[in-house]
């Protein structure tokens, strides 16, 4: 059975999607300084899953452009959303088997690399920066002029209600 910290990460990874719904290629690549651009932000979402679950983890960087697109810390980008959705897709694609295999005892395992991070507190780390990234596309949708935004939190009681652990 997942995890519910794995599942709660899931739901975030969709409710940021549906952030994500009906964005434009153009619009994709718009920065109102100082925010990002989308496209940036789905490179960075990217990258900070690559870095924690694949590379830290696994050894692993599957895409290394990533790491010069999106890395925290970096310089603005406006990279092409449609590549960066693709390649967001191929990294959570990889770490899925990973995150499904987790269980509680694997959460307080120390993640290797730096900073000290267990896997329990690297999950939430990540799921809590889908959160707010998924206001800030929300609020450069609404600078846009986006009609039909999401508004609110979607369903959480059918997709990830409160389940204990083990339970």
């Amino acid at each position: 059975m997942t995890h519910p910290l794995v599942e709660q990460l899931r739901f975030a990874r969709s409710e940021w999607q549906r952030a994500l719904r009906g964005v434009p290629e153009a619009d994709g690549r718009r920065r109102f300084e100082p925010m990002n651009s989308i496209g940036w932000i789905v490179a960075h979402m990217a990258w900070h899953e690559q870095r924690y679950w694949l590379t830290r983890h696994a050894g692993e960087s599957p895409l290394p452009v990533l790491e010069k697109v999106a890395a925290n810390g970096g310089p603005a980008t406006t990279p092409s959303l449609r590549e960066m959705r693709r390649a967001w897709a191929t990294v959570t694609t990889a770490a899925d088997p990973f995150l499904d295999a987790l269980d509680e005892a694997a959460m307080t395992r120390s993640l290797p690399g730096s900073p000290p991070r267990r896997y329990g507190d690297a999950i939430l780390r990540v799921t809590y920066h889908y959160w707010f990234h998924a206001g800030e596309i929300l609020a450069i949708r609404q600078l846009l002029g986006h009609p039909r935004r999401p508004e609110f939190v979607g369903d959480i009681d059918g997709q990830a209600p409160y389940r204990p652990t083990g339970g």
